[in-house]
């Protein structure tokens, strides 16, 4: 007889939802759903927030009228994972998204120096499964701007190093450029 290994246990996002529908998880718990694993987030020092706010009001600057721009709110990808991007450009209005989370975004942006690792491995995974089409990670430790596009299964086959002086041209936002540099502090 073959005994299975022990296997932890995933979560689903029904399950999630549920702990905070319940309180078990309040609204000052930074926790996010990364393929069945509630994972816990670090607090955000000044820098960060900071450069969460840079991205963020520089996309809204170029956000076409069907979209808009949400900043650390959940996007509700799969079954098994619910995180909440720094910045997300999804489809539609904000009420849009009153009784749902919205399940796809069309740019997704992560800050990231103490959770790079996390960002460039687990969050790119479940970004490129669920076809988000462009993902970016605004990499403070190296002050560069990654862009990972063109999701294929896990991963994205796509990806450039943008430097300062550079700019992006977000593939969804119809011809917009925005100067790196407005993205880092």
């Amino acid at each position: 007889m073959t005994i299975a290994a022990p296997q932890a246990f995933r979560w689903t996002r029904e399950m999630y939802d549920r702990m905070v529908e319940e309180g078990i998880l309040g609204p000052h718990t930074r926790v996010q759903l990364i393929d069945g694993e509630v994972i816990e987030m670090t607090p955000q020092g000044s820098r960060h927030a900071g450069v969460v706010q840079l991205a963020g009001e520089a996309l809204r600057k170029v956000c076409p009228r069907d979209a808009h721009v949400r900043f650390q709110l959940p996007l509700a990808l799969d079954d098994h994972s619910e995180p909440e991007p720094d910045v997300a450009v999804v489809p539609g209005v904000p009420r849009d998204y009153i009784e749902a989370h919205p399940s796809r975004a069309l740019l997704v942006v992560e800050v990231a120096e103490s959770s790079l690792g996390l960002d460039r491995t687990r969050k790119q995974r479940i970004y490129a499964r669920n076809a988000i089409p462009e993902y970016w990670i605004v990499n403070l430790a190296e002050a560069v701007l990654e862009v990972h596009r063109d999701p294929r299964g896990e991963a994205y086959e796509d990806r450039r190093e943008l430097k300062p002086d550079d700019t992006v041209a977000p593939l969804a936002l119809d011809g917009a450029h925005l100067a790196v540099t407005e993205l880092l502090p």
